[in-house]
């Protein structure tokens, strides 16, 4: 039973109170002075900082379609335990990366505004999240470790007051331009080039006038100055509007400049006599907040034109302009996402020039490739997560399916379709269809993935499904259920008013449809043939009979004791089942021989599932010699004697084993398959 003291317990154990000091650490300006001799690097810029810290998750290499990517670990959001992962989109993230090292490195795109472009629900928001969680984090760290400083301020009362920075500004700018130069350079010789520091800029107003005030006072002994300065680590939190801002843009009529750089403080006018003083500013605007870390403009070009103007300079000469205030060193990384019509806006808007000049645009579109659309769904839709309700096989990749075929261009190569394209993009092979043909199906196709269903209309879905009376009733959801809920969700689309489209979206389902289809059939199939020693044993005689045949042998027959030729008739009746032709047998059946001659010589046994496509081929052989005894038929009119009913259960233990389903999905997926095998004979019979 919980008591008080197990609380306490509790958290004691989870408080880390050795991190606390260490995230609230204070010294003197010397102690600094100490730090950044040790290591330069906690000097570091807005851009390094964050370059450093996509760095620090690691990364991994991988070939694709004969072009080499890199995959950065921290796009999986380690640090939320894949809670914001983005997936399939290792082409926009590495050119974002890039925009980063470039900056990093002082080579131009530090002074641009990064732009991510692309549909809603294309992840734009969620890498801007996943840069500010990152930061927050790595801040934290030793090696993210960065500091700013407060003054100790005496008042006419004699009593000591501390004043933070109002801009958690560097440190390093406490020293005057004519010797940081020459400490920068100092620093800079313990460092290799490519991690250079460059601390650059002023003060802010108040730290200006209160440094200027205290030299006045020791009447320039800058090392008395100093006295007045405490440091401290500075941690970076978006709550707490520490080094990370966010702008959202309301109605043009409340758009107020102020809400980026400061306000006056009335209040405090009359203390200090001006509303030019400093101290009777608050320097708490978005893009004061967020120097030495990110700010985010979410929808950025539905901002007000005055707004974007603010953005040229503190883009591309990092200063902001506070009212009444002369210009403001900042430094930050600034991010702003749209979606394409406001983009296109942007484009016909000739007197946006200097702003699209000064802007780094980077499309992030929709998965094109199922297997990563697939893996956005299942974060949500889990066992851990959906609990007491069963999602049968497959529903998550139907309407993943589904997305994707919305998104693709319809192939230019005549006899293509898009299934196919899917197919090929998702990485299985198609007669006919190479590596260089797959490249070039992706390169006459550059928009691909810029338009579509977005992935929350699918998650919507999904849950209308999951609080459905059906799920309910039935304790659980199949693909159809939610492909009924994804075409009845079409009429009343917010973003689809073209009926062309949505008639086109709907025959995309139909393609799905059928698609799934075609997957139970297998998986029914497959469960049926799933006895292990039967396939074991037509695999066994068949690679006898395809032995024998290719060295003009004869075959014993274990009954009679005689030798007899091969049974051609039992190995097309396999090899009919992967469509190998007559006139192609002989090299099948010789590269069947030369896969079991090459197994050998590494050592290895051939077993039946060694070859996927002969495994295939066994099973559907196997299936179709089973089938009538378990008469399927049967199954759809509900009259089925004991002992097909025992074989029954057995497909059904098996489809819940091997497949994923439970009793109810099992007894529906076997009840649908039979009525399409019905079908199919009513029609052979007509």
């Amino acid at each position: 039973m919980a008591n008080k003291n197990a609380i306490y317990e509790l958290v004691e154990k989870r408080l880390d109170t050795q991190s606390f000091r260490d995230e609230h650490w204070e010294g003197t300006f010397d102690d600094y002075l100490d730090l950044v001799t040790r290591n330069p690097r906690i000097a570091r810029n807005a851009f390094q900082r964050i370059y450093d810290m996509i760095l620090h998750f690691g990364t991994e290499r991988y070939t694709k379609l004969r072009h080499e990517y890199v995959r950065y670990k921290f796009f999986s959001d380690p640090i939320g335990n894949g809670e914001d992962a983005i997936y399939g989109l290792e082409n926009s993230l590495m050119q974002l990366v890039d925009f980063f090292k470039s900056a990093a490195q002082g080579y131009g795109t530090e002074r641009r505004i990064l732009l991510l472009h692309g549909p809603v629900g294309s992840a734009k928001s969620t890498i801007c999240r996943l840069l500010k969680k990152g930061l927050e984090y790595y801040s934290r760290l030793e090696e993210g470790a960065m500091y700013t400083f407060s003054w100790k301020i005496e008042k006419p009362n004699g009593e000591t007051d501390l004043a933070d920075c109002p801009m958690h500004e560097e440190p390093l700018k406490l020293v005057p331009h004519q010797a940081r130069r020459d400490i920068i350079t100092m620093l800079n010789e313990t460092l290799p080039p490519e991690h250079q520091i460059l601390v650059e800029g002023d003060l802010d107003p108040f730290c200006r006038k209160t440094y200027d005030d205290l030299l006045k006072k020791y009447d320039g002994d800058w090392k008395k100055v100093m006295e007045h300065v405490v440091i401290r680590r500075f941690i970076v939190s978006e709550k707490d509007r520490r080094g990370i801002g966010t702008f959202q843009p309301k109605d043009e009529k409340n758009q107020d400049s102020t809400e980026l750089t400061g306000d006056i403080n009335f209040r405090k006018i009359a203390e200090y006599g001006s509303d030019s003083d400093p101290r009777a500013f608050n320097f708490d605007g978005e893009l004061n907040i967020a120097n030495r870390g990110v700010i985010e403009f979410i929808e950025v070009l539905k901002l007000d034109v005055a707004f974007l103007y603010d953005l040229l300079g503190a883009s591309q000469e990092h200063v902001i302009k506070p009212k009444k205030f002369a210009q403001t060193n900042i430094d930050e990384v600034i991010i702003g996402h749209t979606n394409e019509p406001e983009y296109k806006k942007l484009q016909n808007n000739e007197l946006m020039e200097a702003f699209r000049d000064r802007t780094i645009k980077i499309d992030v579109p929709y998965n094109v490739v199922l297997d990563d659309e697939v893996r956005i769904y299942e974060k949500d839709f889990n066992k851990e997560r959906v609990r007491g309700l069963h999602i049968a096989p497959h529903t998550v990749e139907t309407a993943a399916m589904w997305a994707v075929l919305t998104r693709l261009e319809e192939p230019k190569k005549a006899g293509l379709t898009r299934l196919q394209k899917l197919k090929l993009y998702t990485g299985k092979s198609i007669p006919g269809f190479t590596e260089d043909s797959v490249k070039e199906l992706v390169e006459e196709a550059p928009r691909e993935g810029m338009q579509g269903i977005s992935p929350r209309y699918i998650q919507d879905k999904i849950s209308n499904s999951l609080v459905s009376d059906q799920a309910i009733k039935e304790k659980g959801i199949n693909p159809f259920m939610v492909m009924n809920e994804l075409e009845s969700g079409l009429s009343h689309h917010s973003l689809i008013a073209d009926e062309e489209l949505k008639k086109e979206y709907k025959e995309l389902l139909n393609v799905v449809r059928e698609e799934y289809e075609d997957i139970l059939k297998t998986e029914v199939q497959r469960a049926i043939s799933a006895d292990e020693d039967a396939i074991k044993r037509l695999c066994a005689n068949y690679i006898e009979n395809v032995r024998a045949y290719t060295q003009r042998e004869k075959v014993r027959n274990k009954y009679t004791g005689r030798d007899e030729e091969p049974d051609e008739r039992l190995m097309r009746s396999i090899e009919e089942k992967i469509d190998i032709p007559e006139s192609r047998k002989d090299d099948f059946r010789q590269e069947i021989m030369n896969y079991i001659g090459a197994l050998s010589l590494d050592g290895k046994r051939f077993e039946y599932n060694t070859n996927a496509r002969l495994q295939k081929a066994l099973e559907l052989k196997l299936f179709e010699d089973q089938r009538d005894t378990i008469k399927l038929k049967n199954v759809v009119s509900g009259v089925v004697d004991d002992e097909t009913q025992a074989k029954i259960d057995v497909v059904k233990q098996r489809l819940i084993k091997y497949f994923g389903y439970n009793e109810t999905s099992a007894t529906d997926v076997l009840n649908y398959v039979a009525s399409i095998f019905a079908r199919g004979d009513a029609k052979s019979e007509d």
